[in-house]
Order: structure tokens, then C-alpha cells, then sequence
């Protein structure tokens, strides 16, 4: 879901006469949340892990306990022969000054390089070739790598069970769906998995504390919504504050009532319809966005 915009599903969705729509997501983005909650989407949700895996363990990690970090991971490479993911948010240092503390993936593979002697370590970016990154995923699939360094690239399609460990730097630079996906690329085997949330920052934001204490989708989805707002209904935004405001999210028992009202007087009369909400929603409506 996170790959495609309103107006790509709209056209997806144009290509049959009545077709059924099926959206499937780990997290689901503020405007899918909040059409799922004004009754426009119904909803199903798998809420059981896989046969045999564990739960995740997830810690926000200060700079100050960076070493303490490193010093535990060369102890379960050595004792159980897993491997490590490590996230960086970009490929390439920056110039920038606001991006110049951001954690690279390139110059953070140089360091690491030097901090875990012994061991093999991979870098891997959307910037090399296709053969290049299938030759280094070849390798860390096959145990001939024990620490990839790499970006965002590994964040969906990546199933390694001997990869148990993943570091995210930099965590607040990503949002919440996009943690929760590259989360996802460890725990996939029977053995303990843990995600390092390491924070640029002394205090950690809030939503790196909430993320660490649930593995809940949907939980992280509705955070999401209350932080991000739900986008626009009516138009194309996913995320943001809509001008034109009809219900808070926290009056969800109103929600369901108003739901339910609306849907036995549609029953009683399929073809009602209000001449002033039909003008008012007009103000907010995109006209054959499936053909923009």
C-alpha cells in the first residue's frame, strides 16, 4: 500500500467494470485508517505470529550506550553465529548541514569495518547494480556475511531466519510504517531477534519509545493517524489535516453509532440523497481522479 498513491489505486481500480478491491498492509497509512473508521473500507486483521517465531525485542539505544551495544552484538555473533542488519538513512555523507550527522550508509560500513575486525561485513544500496546487490544478498543468505550494512533497500522482500539482529540508525529520520517494515526483516526463524532504535538525539521522540513497546500494526497505524493526521477523503493527500472536518477520531463509539443510523436509512432508501451536504462535499471532491 505504501507504494502507490490515491490516484495510481484509482486507476487500478478503473480497470474493471466492478471490481473488488483488496489492500493489504503491515501499517496502514492515515487515510486508509481513517476511511476504515468512517465505514468506507471493511476491515480484517491477522493478529498471530507465524508458527514458531518470537516476538520481537525493540530498544531505543542513546549514543552513550553505543559501545555497550557493539560489545553485545560481537558476543551473540561469536556464541550463536547470527547476523546483523544495520540501517543507515542515507547511501552517501551530506554536505547539508542538517543532514551532515546523519548516519551514511557508505562511510558507516568504512567504520564499522574497523570496529568489528574478524568478521565479514556487506554494504548494500539502491545505488548499485541490479547483479551487484543480488551477489551481496547471495552472500549474507548464504552465511558468508555477518554484518550488512545497508539502507532502506532490504525494507520489504528480504526473508534471512539467520538474521536476528537489526540496528536502525538514525531511527527518527524514518516514519513509523517504514520502522515497523524493516523491523520486520528479522524474527523470521524460531531464535530471540531484537531491533536497536539508535537515536541522533540524548531524548528519544516519543513515537521511537511507542514504537518499542508494541509490535501491533495497527497500534503504530492509529499513532500514526492521531500524529499525522488522516490526509484528505475527498482528494489525494494520505497524510495531514483535512480543512473540511466531520469527526475526531477519538468519538469512535459516534462514529459507529452515525455508521450505523446511515446505513439502515440507506437500507430503508437506497436512492436518498442531500442537496446542501452534496454542495458542501463538492468543495472537497476530485472530479474523475482515476483519468487525472
Amino acid at each position: 500500500q505504501h507504494r502507490f498513491g490515491v490516484k495510481q489505486r484509482a486507476i487500478l481500480k478503473s480497470k474493471g467494470i466492478t471490481p473488488h478491491l483488496l489492500t493489504m498492509t503491515a501499517t496502514p497509512i492515515p487515510r486508509t485508517v481513517a476511511l476504515t473508521a468512517f465505514g468506507e473500507l471493511d476491515m480484517s486483521v491477522l493478529s498471530t505470529m507465524p508458527s514458531g517465531r518470537k516476538p520481537i525485542k525493540t530498544y531505543v539505544v542513546t549514543q552513550t550506550k553505543r559501545k555497550d551495544a557493539y560489545t553485545w552484538i560481537k558476543k551473540e555473533i561469536q556464541k550463536d553465529k547470527i547476523q546483523v542488519f544495520v540501517i543507515c538513512p542515507l547511501v552517501q555523507e551530506s554536505e547539508t548541514e542538517t543532514l551532515s550527522s546523519v548516519k551514511a550508509a557508505t562511510s558507516e560500513f568504512e567504520l564499522l569495518s574497523k570496529e568489528f575486525t574478524g568478521l565479514n561485513l556487506g554494504l548494500l544500496h539502491g545505488k548499485m547494480k541490479p547483479v551487484e546487490k543480488n551477489t551481496i544478498l547471495d552472500e549474507f543468505r548464504a552465511k558468508k556475511i555477518d554484518i550488512l550494512v545497508s539502507t532502506s533497500v532490504v525494507e520489504v522482500g528480504i526473508d534471512i531466519p539467520n538474521a536476528t539482529i537489526m540496528i536502525v540508525e538514525g531511527a527518527e529520520r524514518f516514519g513509523l510504517s517504514q520502522l515497523h517494515q524493516l523491523r520486520g526483516r528479522v524474527g523470521r526463524g524460531s531464535a530471540q531477534s531484537h531491533c536497536l532504535l539508535f537515536s541522533s538525539n540524548n531524548v528519544p521522540a516519543p513515537r521511537l519509545s511507542f514504537f518499542s513497546q508494541t509490535l501491533d500494526g495497527m497500534k503504530l497505524a492509529e499513532y500514526d493517524l492521531k500524529e499525522r493526521g488522516p490526509g484528505n477523503i475527498f482528494g489525494i493527500e494520505q497524510s495531514g489535516f483535512m480543512e473540511m472536518r466531520f469527526a475526531s477520531f477519538s468519538d469512535i463509539l459516534l462514529i459507529q453509532k452515525t455508521q450505523k443510523a446511515v446505513q439502515e436509512y440507506l437500507k430503508a432508501d437506497p436512492e436518498a440523497s442531500s442537496s446542501v451536504l452534496s454542495a458542501r462535499l463538492g468543495k472537497f471532491q476530485i472530479d474523475k481522479i482515476a483519468k487525472d
